[in-house]
Formats: structure tokens, C-alpha cells, sequence
């Protein structure tokens, strides 16, 4: 067990482009998505405990969901789950847990991943982690895990990496890429130096707050202003003060895509974002035709290539349908061509500005 290193399991996103499953007030990573009979986040949470023990396995999610993950990670101890008072993105995720650890292990290691993430091979993952651990320990550096693409993916950001190792399976990272257009995303795979971006770091809390005061020097002085109320009764109050500063900003964006000691290690454990309805239907079991059906009453007639989500309590009959998304909720039913599924962000903003937060 490494016992300096600790973890930081971020839960506090609303999983808006797998809408209608995931709610506002009950995202996805409170999902069992694929049917296994645990969460997205329960799933997270027993990973991590095969590297570290449990008490340095922390949450980091919205304050309205700390009921639920006290409810599905019974075993976590309040301290633990640490409630952020409003969503401004990744950075002022990180830095939270970063000060906040600091002033407790200032030799610490700390992993940060996100909570609604599928890993199908624990044992590679696991060792991908401790060579991560091992390189940060040893050097100033900020590692991100890579995933060896398969298929020209528009969803994912990527990472392109320089070709010669700097220590065995670390490498030096070029350039990082949001989500690219189809004919730029073939280009990255064929040209073989290019990595999905997992968004899963490992580094020294040291490395990290360095990276904060050069990078995101505002988000590092709001933070450091406020640090010695932090594992006191006073930190609800400092919390609030600081998110009422910070800006909206990813990690990535802030300091990943800037800094100049960011390395990578390719990595393949079976790994998918389960970000979209598409990434479902990768994983699933699918019929002859090629369809995905979570749903003990669905009849499929003359069907292929779908994904459905349907409730046990209705019958659904799916007659002459291709690459399509249908989900069915208790409120709202989506039917959508999977091609279409990255444009469901800006359907869920037209409902809200037509229906409210009602169907959200």
C-alpha cells in the first residue's frame, strides 16, 4: 500500500451529455450505467483501494451530493468527503484537496481522477498507477495517463507525446488537443504519437501548488489567503469565501496544456470515459444486430446498431431503427442519432431556456 500517496476522486459533475439518465440532482456517477450492480463511483472508489488505503481516499464532489456518496461509500468517514460550495470547474478542485493535504503530508503524492470512469483491467491500472507514483516521487514533474486509441474518436482530448522514453514507459509530453474534428482525430491516429487524454494525474502535492503559483497565480493566492483555516471549524467559511473568487477553469486548460514539465505514460486497462451514450454501447453486450439494451421488456424488430435504455415497468417496442439513442425515463423519452449524441449538451441548454430545470 502506498501510504504517502493519496487520492482525489472528483464527483461533483452533472454528466449532462448522458442526459436523460443522468439528472442535476443525480449524475452519473451515481449511475450503475452498465448494469453491474455498482455505481460508477463505487467502482472508482474500490480501485483505488488496491493502491491506497482507504483512509487517504478522499471525495470531492458539490455539497448537495455529499448525502449520496455518504449513502453509496458507507465506509468513507465524514472528513473525507469534502463538499465544494459552487462548480467552478477542475482547478479549484485540485486546488482544494492540494492545500488542504499540504498542510497535513507536505511529501505527499496525490492522484486525481474522476469518479464516472470504466477500467476493465484493475490489475494494469494499478501498475500504470505505481510507475506513475514511482516517476513523481522521484522528479518535479506532473504525469497524465494516456490511452492507447483504437478508433478516431471525437469525444476525447489528446495528448501527443515525444516518441523517446525518458524513463521506462514515461514520456515527455508535445502538445495537448481538445476534441478534434473526425479527419483531424484519423490524423492523430495514424500518425501513432498521439494518446486519448484520461484525465486521471499523478504528482507531488509540492509539484502541483508550484504549478499553481506560476500558472494560476489568482486561483493560487485565493487559496494560500485562506489555507490555515483549512482542517479547522472554519473551513465551511473560508470555502465559501474562495469559490466566490475563483475563476471557471479547468486543470487541463489553467496548467496541463501550459506547463513544461508534463510527462505521459500510454497506458491500456480497458479504459472509457462512459461520457456519452456511444462510450455505453462500446462496453455493452450487444444481440446479433448489434444493439445495446439495458431493459428486460424491449423487443427489437428489424433494429441495428442501437443503444437502448429502457424501464422494466413499460413494454418498448423498436421497429426499422439504425444508430439510434433511445432512453427512456420516467419523465422524458430521447430518441437521437448516435452521430448526433455530442450535440446532447445543446439540447439540454435549449430545454433550459424553454422548459426550465424541470427535465434536467
Amino acid at each position: 500500500m502506498n501510504k504517502n500517496t493519496y487520492v482525489a476522486i472528483m464527483a461533483g459533475g452533472i454528466g449532462s451529455r448522458f442526459w436523460p439518465m443522468s439528472r442535476v440532482n443525480f449524475p452519473k456517477q451515481f449511475l450503475d450505467i452498465l448494469n453491474t450492480g455498482k455505481t460508477l463511483i463505487q467502482q472508482t472508489y474500490d480501485r483505488y483501494l488496491k493502491l491506497v488505503p482507504a483512509e487517504n481516499i478522499f471525495i470531492v464532489t458539490s455539497e448537495e451530493y455529499i448525502p449520496i456518496v455518504k449513502k453509496q461509500l458507507p465506509n468513507i468517514v465524514n472528513e473525507n468527503i469534502l463538499g465544494e460550495p459552487s462548480r467552478k470547474n477542475t482547478a479549484p478542485c485540485v486546488a482544494y484537496i492540494s492545500f488542504k493535504l499540504f498542510l497535513k503530508d507536505p511529501h505527499a503524492n496525490l492522484i486525481i481522477a474522476p469518479a464516472d470512469h470504466l477500467v476493465l483491467d484493475t490489475e494494469a491500472f494499478v501498475a500504470t498507477s505505481k510507475t506513475a507514483i514511482d516517476f513523481a516521487e522521484k522528479n518535479n514533474t506532473l504525469i497524465t495517463l494516456g490511452i492507447k486509441p483504437n478508433h478516431p474518436n471525437t469525444g476525447y482530448g489528446y495528448i501527443q507525446y515525444n516518441e523517446v522514453e525518458t524513463a521506462t514507459e514515461v514520456y515527455k509530453v508535445k502538445t495537448f488537443t481538445e476534441k478534434p474534428n473526425l479527419e483531424l482525430a484519423k490524423t492523430f491516429l495514424a500518425s501513432g504519437d498521439f494518446l486519448w487524454n484520461a484525465g486521471i494525474f499523478i504528482w507531488k502535492i509540492k509539484s502541483i501548488l508550484i504549478a499553481f503559483e506560476k500558472y494560476l497565480p489568482e486561483i493560487f493566492e485565493i487559496f494560500n489567503a485562506e489555507k490555515e483555516n483549512f482542517n479547522t471549524a472554519k473551513e465551511a467559511t473560508a470555502l465559501e469565501k474562495i469559490y466566490s473568487q475563483c475563476t471557471n477553469i479547468s486543470i487541463d486548460f489553467g496548467i496541463m496544456e501550459k506547463a513544461d514539465n508534463v510527462f505521459v505514460i500510454p497506458a491500456a486497462f480497458g479504459w472509457s470515459d462512459l461520457g456519452t451514450w456511444n462510450s455505453v454501447w462500446d462496453n455493452m453486450e450487444k444481440d446479433y444486430f448489434e444493439n445495446s439494451v439495458i431493459g428486460n421488456n424491449v423487443m427489437i424488430v428489424d433494429a441495428t446498431k442501437c443503444i437502448v435504455h429502457a424501464s422494466d415497468s413499460k413494454l418498448m417496442v423498436l421497429q426499422g431503427m439504425d444508430n439510434f439513442i433511445v432512453v427512456d425515463s420516467n419523465d422524458v423519452l430521447l430518441i437521437c442519432k448516435r452521430e448526433k449524441e455530442q450535440e446532447l449538451k445543446e439540447y439540454v441548454a435549449e430545454i433550459k431556456r424553454n422548459k426550465g430545470d424541470k427535465f434536467l
